[in-house]
Order: structure tokens, then sequence, then C-alpha cells
């Protein structure tokens, strides 16, 4: 790997992939390789969530502009074909009858002929039910016939005149993605002048990275520097061109995911675990998007909402078992209620933890003492069957996972979903190995695919590596909603819980 001077000697490095190179930022990281490359990671982690803010505010836009122009256009083609009944229905309509034929999406969607024709037809076909009840002649169908026509002429002139005008307001309307491409350099070369990354489609080739080795003025690194050559870059889009050995396509995209940056690939025969294809149109020209679920923006937004409102009224119809359990705990010992413990989270950032108190006070004094009974042999968890620490409520409280109900607070806060990836302790992210720190790609919640599988009866750590690597290639919310419900049966029977 690329030392740390090679990052610092290209222009222009992420900030936050800086800050996360620098010895301060990681959790009390050695200076070996592997931390070096975790450092590294971590920076890419830390750039994912504004790539994904950046990419959906891009969509947001495109969505807003086609809305309002769509309304505006919809009143027009009312004006002329006078179908419908009156304006607001025929308006609502049609919006309903674009949404539902996907006349939003991305590419080239939004001005293919025969989607909007199928938009048009829905929209009429709700009006025409419409008009059949309140009495509509069979007479008239050459004249409503004759009206969709002209609604659809009008809407594809619209998104052709749009995409004219997005063209040139584009430099004013924000940055374009800066995009690197990967392969041999004839592909990359091939792609990058391709219609599909002019400035016109919001793209700004930032590079190529070619895969054959071979030096050019073109390409600006190797496979093997990846990681650093998507920090130094600022990449928001990785374009994948021609053939990738198997080896080298899985560096460039877990990077690249890491990164939360937008995948994209000159179309190829493709089946990678964690990763899906959706076929998308630039300029005319073909291109397969490659996408995680866990950057499935709307989808995360709709998690987020999930968990502000299950966290909060779970603080409030909890209020009461709150207040019991917190009188027990300073009858059964001397200390606060709360306990609360340093953690690692997405992207490396640190948060505390918070925890009723389940040990008695100066319990931490007494690890090193302990260590030597830890259930895992490797030390990247520490679990003890029979932990003489722990009080006689704190023992009960442990049993039936009581203990882990104030990490609502940590989810309100953002800072834990109810779903995802046990936060470890900074000492045990310290003996990570590059494959682990894909922990810290989503946010760790209360429960989770380890704790469903068994919790502490679990030892093996590269088995819950292998869950929890699992869980966030193939996240979905379906998947969250599965591991809520398993909980609940874990959580009666005291599974695995010490």
């Amino acid at each position: 790997m690329a030392s740390r001077s090679t990052l610092r000697d290209r222009p222009g490095p992420d900030p936050l992939v800086s800050e996360a190179l620098s010895p301060e930022a990681g959790p009390d990281l050695s200076s070996s390789w592997s931390s070096e490359a975790g450092r590294l990671r971590l920076g890419l982690q830390r750039r994912a969530v504004p790539n994904l803010n950046r990419h959906l505010r891009r969509s947001l836009r495109r969505f807003s502009v086609l809305l309002v122009a769509d309304v505006v256009t919809a009143g027009v083609a009312y004006g002329m074909t006078r179908l419908g009944s009156s304006i607001l229905p025929f308006v609502l309509a049609t919006l309903i009858g674009l949404i539902a034929t996907g006349s939003y999406g991305p590419g080239d969607r939004r001005r293919d002929p025969g989607r909007l024709l199928a938009a048009i037809g829905l929209a009429s076909g709700f009006l025409l039910w419409q008009d059949i009840w309140a009495g509509f002649a069979p007479g008239a169908l050459p004249i409503h016939a004759a009206a969709v026509a002209l609604t659809w002429l009008v809407f594809v002139t619209e998104r052709l005149i749009l995409d004219n005008l997005v063209g040139r307001l584009r430099p004013v309307s924000g940055p374009p993605a800066r995009a690197i491409f990967v392969g041999p350099m004839e592909a990359c070369r091939a792609a990058r002048s391709g219609p599909a990354f002019e400035p016109s489609a919001g793209y700004e080739g930032v590079g190529c990275v070619d895969t054959e080795g071979q030096r050019s003025a073109e390409s600006i690194g190797s496979v093997s520097d990846f990681s650093l050559l998507l920090a130094s870059t600022g990449a928001e889009t990785v374009v994948l061109c021609g053939y990738l050995a198997d080896r080298d396509l899985h560096t460039v995209l877990d990077a690249s995911l890491t990164a939360g940056c937008e995948i994209l690939t000159v179309p190829r025969a493709i089946e990678v675990t964690g990763v899906q294809a959706c076929v998308l149109h630039r300029n005319g020209q073909v291109l397969v998007e490659l996408t995680a679920p866990t950057v499935r923006g709307r989808q995360l937004i709709v998690k987020r909402l999930l968990d502000v409102m299950a966290s909060s009224l779970g603080l409030l119809l909890l209020a009461p078992l709150f207040i019991l359990l917190s009188l027990g705990i300073k009858l059964d010992s001397p200390g606060p209620v709360l306990f609360r413990q340093k953690r690692i989270g997405r992207g490396g950032k640190s948060f505390l933890i918070v925890k009723f108190r389940t040990m008695r006070v100066g319990a931490e004094e007494r690890l090193a003492d302990l260590r030597s009974r830890n259930l895992y042999n490797d030390g990247k968890v520490f679990k003890l069957a029979k932990d003489p620490r722990v009080t006689r409520l704190g023992r009960f409280l442990r049993r039936t996972s009581l203990d882990e109900l104030p990490q609502l607070l940590n989810v309100l806060r953002g800072e834990m979903s109810l779903v995802g990836p046990r936060p470890p302790l900074p000492s045990e992210v310290a003996l990570y190995e590059e494959h682990h720190y894909g922990r810290l790609d989503m946010t760790p919640g209360i429960t989770g695919p380890w704790q469903v599988a068994g919790r502490n009866l679990i030892t093996d750590f590269e088995e819950i590596v292998r869950l929890e690597r699992e869980y966030t290639q193939n996240w979905d919310l379906a998947k969250d909603a599965a591991i809520l419900l398993r909980t609940i049966p874990v959580v009666l029977r005291m599974q695995g819980a010490w």
C-alpha cells in the first residue's frame, strides 16, 4: 500500500480523509500498516454521508424542477385540450401517471416518449372513467384520443426544452460530480469522451486508473492505490470501463461503496455480492448503475424517520418502567443509575453509549485482571460468562436486556439505530484488521444480526463480522423489520445473555 505521503503529494486531498489519516483521529490506533489502512477507510467512510447528501440533493433538484415544469405544462395542456371536467383533477391525474410510470427517474427516463405516452394514457384513463360515470357519449372517444395525443406531444416538447435549458444553466446550478474512470486505458478514454459524461451531463472527469499498469499522461495511478486516489481526487462518481479482474473489481467496489460514491459501469456481464445493477440512459448512451442497498438514500431517510418516531414513542411509554428500574438500581448498590461508555459508531466517530448500570462502581479498574477469562480469544470483543463485577439486579437486567433500553436516547440523537451492527469499544477497534472496518459502514444498532443469531453464544469474532457484513451488503427496511421481530423471542428466551 502507498504511504501517507503519497496522498499528501497529490493535489487537493479530501479534508475528511486527511483528518482520519492524522494520528489524533484514530481510536488509539498504532502506526502499523493495518492501522494506516484502517484510518484511510475511516476517512472514506466519513465521506459517505456528504457524498450521499450531494447525490440526494441532485436527485431532489431534478425532481423539483421536473415537478414544477410538469404542473405548468399540465395547465397549458388542459387549456389546449379541456381534457377532464376541471383543471385540478387533470393536473393531479397527470402527475400520478408520471410518477407511476417512473418518468421522474434518472438518466433519459424523464424524456422517454414511450414512458410519457404511458403516463398520459394512464392519466386519461382516470379522467375517462370519471366522464363515463357522468354520462360520457361514445361518439366523443375520437376527440378524447386526439386530446391525449396533443397532451403527449406537449409533454414530449416540454421535456426536450427543459433538458436543453438545464444543460445551459447547469454551470450555475451547482458543481458537477467529480468522476474517476477505472479500467484499461482505451476503455477509460472511450467512456470519458462519450456523451454520458459530457460537462452538460453534470460530470467532471478527474482522471483514469489504468488496470493494465501502463504509464501515461492520462493515468493517475493503479488499482492498488485506489483508496488513496479516491481520497485525493475527491471523486463522487466511479465509472468502471471494460474488463476488470475480480480482485481489482473487489478493491474498487469496496472503496467506492465505503465512500458513498455513485458507481456506474459501461455495460458488461457482472455479478457481485452486495451490488445491484440498474440500466439507465444518459444522452442516449446505455450505462449500468451499481448500487449497494446501504446507499439507498430514500430508504435511509425512512429508516431515520422510523428511528426517531420509535425511540420517541418508546421513551414516552417506558418512562414508568425507567423510574422503577432507576429506584431498584439505587437500592441494589451505590452509584449512578446510568452507565456511559465511549463506543465507536459509523465512520469511526466516537459517542457515549447509555445503559442502565449493571456493575459495581469501579468495575472498569478490575478489567485487566479478568481478561484471561474472556470468551473471545483474540480480544476484539470482551465478554465473561459469569462476570463477578455484576450486581444482583444487574444480572437480571442483562438477562432480560432491560439494561439496553436507555440506548433509545442514542437512537433519538442519531448516534445509533434500532437495528444495526454492534458498536465496538475503541480498544477493540485498535486491534482490527482492514476487513473488520466494514462493521463501521452503517450506524450501530440496539439489536442486529449478531444479537438475533445467538449473541454471546457466538464466540468467533470472524463469524460476527460475517453476519454483520452480510446484513450491511444486503440491507433493506424489510430486513430491519425481520430482525426486530426476531429480537422479541430471543429476549424472552434470554438466549446468549449474561
